[in-house]
């Protein structure tokens, strides 16, 4: 083999193994236990409890809608953001400012976040005394327990994700383009939707994917924002790893929310490629 091949061989060789190791070796351990009972034997007694007992669809429906709600809302919130930072600021050093102020609270642990929406939602927070104040509620609002207040603490966690992906597209998109639609006769709103946007739709896709993800398996914001009056699938499964000890039907749960996860992001990605072909 040429030193080109040992080199190639070599930079590819350590991040396959690298990703088998840590991901692919416990998936696959994952996805065994999840057909073994405690005595070794194959079942698949552990999916046929998840599927017929209501209680799981419950929680498997409120899992994804409280992911579907934060992806939508991060999307309708991050596309005007994205556009505003792109397209309409123009000194860079208020840009610079605004993406420092947007990346910089990724670097805070999600914990501290969800306890910082602890304090604001409750019934004494910050959120409670405006809305009283302005008199938009005649009494406290209860947010923390519900899925509104998980929606608002995975909102604000995720929608860098969408506003950085959106913005890299608008960045990339050729204004020429939407100079010739205008002196074709196409009003603003013609070019965006039939220029712009459909160039836009593979970061709003991307960004889409991560936030979709990232909502559906995250742990510690719903739980703590939840009080325990809520149940999503990642709690559920760590609850079965860490309190329970059964590390078989945990298994099926893990299983059971990738395979589902990963069908609805590859619809999404096939949505997207319909579109934006």
């Amino acid at each position: 083999m040429s030193r080109y091949g040992q080199a190639l061989a070599l930079l590819l060789g350590a991040p396959l193994l690298f990703f088998a190791a840590f991901f692919l070796a416990p998936l696959a351990v994952v996805a065994l236990a999840s057909v073994m009972d405690g005595q070794g034997e194959a079942t698949l007694a552990h999916y046929v409890r998840i599927l017929a007992d209501r209680y799981h669809w419950d929680v498997i429906a409120v899992t994804f809608r409280i992911a579907a709600m934060t992806t939508l809302v991060c999307l309708l919130a991050g596309y005007p953001l994205a556009w505003y930072l792109v397209r309409i600021v123009r000194w860079q050093a208020w840009r610079r400012a605004c993406v420092i102020m947007l990346v910089v609270p990724l670097f805070t642990s999600n914990i501290v976040r969800s306890f910082g929406w602890m304090v604001l939602l409750g019934r004494n927070g910050l959120v409670n005394d405006t809305l009283t104040t302005l008199g938009l509620a005649a009494r406290p609002v209860r947010f923390l327990g519900t899925e509104t207040g998980i929606l608002i603490g995975m909102v604000y966690i995720l929608l860098p994700f969408v506003v950085l992906a959106v913005g890299n597209a608008l960045a990339r998109v050729d204004r020429g383009l939407e100079h010739a639609s205008a002196d074709l006769g196409a009003s603003p709103a013609a070019t965006f939707w039939h220029v712009t946007f459909p160039l836009t739709l593979p970061g709003l896709v991307a960004g889409a994917i991560m936030v979709f993800t990232l909502a559906v398996s995250a742990y510690v914001t719903p739980a703590l924002l939840s009080g325990g009056r809520l149940s999503v699938l990642s709690m559920l499964i760590f609850q079965q790893y860490s309190s329970v000890f059964d590390f078989h039907y945990g298994g099926a749960l893990s299983m059971v929310l990738l395979v589902l996860t990963l069908a609805l992001v590859a619809l999404a990605g096939r949505i997207g490629a319909v579109r934006g072909s």
